[in-house]
């Protein structure tokens, strides 16, 4: 039970993006995934790769705050590890994966099938980004990268006021979605 708290106070933490947490986890599960990329055709970076993968799902499902852990950390990052190297293994066609004795595995397909539809949504944008041009694209960026106010994106781009320079994010955010949408419906990146 006294263990169970712990990780339910590791998941909590990792949610709020604890770095104490984070490298604890690192600390106690980094090894393992190692271990099984290692013996497994894999490299130094790619158990570096697949360690940081797993830990983003892990940190996705904790940040969505309503994910229930029914089983260590360690058993949870493992499964979702092992999952992500036999694609990369299928995907490079040198499938062939031996395990390291940590047999409990538990079913992360939902999981992996999330993340990597949020990726995929990610470079979506991040093309639509690329192609949206100027001024569109600079002013975004201030907005929601570099967290300008709309006076100062205003004095920086030149509008004569707050409210023109609101009226031209919300044309590029129009224009935005309908780059993003355009390609989410035709399923390309």
């Amino acid at each position: 039970m006294n263990s169970n708290i712990k990780e339910q106070e590791l998941i909590r933490g990792l949610s709020v993006n604890d770095k104490n947490v984070i490298e604890a986890i690192y600390k106690d599960n980094y090894g393992v995934i190692q271990s099984l990329i290692l013996n497994n055709n894999g490299t130094e970076d790619d158990a570096k790769d697949i360690f940081q993968e797993a830990l983003i799902v892990l940190y996705e499902k904790a940040k969505s705050g309503v994910f229930e852990l029914n089983c260590q950390i360690k058993t949870y990052l493992y499964s979702v590890s092992k999952r992500l190297w036999l694609k990369r293994l299928q995907k490079n066609s040198r499938y062939e994966l031996q395990s390291n004795g940590l047999e409990e595995t538990v079913y992360v397909e939902e999981d992996l099938g999330l993340h990597e539809k949020r990726n995929s949504e990610l470079g979506m944008m991040e093309h639509a980004m690329a192609n949206i041009g100027e001024p569109c694209k600079s002013l975004l960026e201030a907005y929601y990268i570099h967290k300008q106010n709309m006076q100062e994106i205003a004095e920086a781009f030149g509008y004569t006021n707050s409210d023109n320079a609101k009226n031209q994010k919300y044309k590029c955010l129009i224009r935005l979605r309908k780059l993003f949408f355009a390609q989410y419906k035709n399923g390309n990146k």
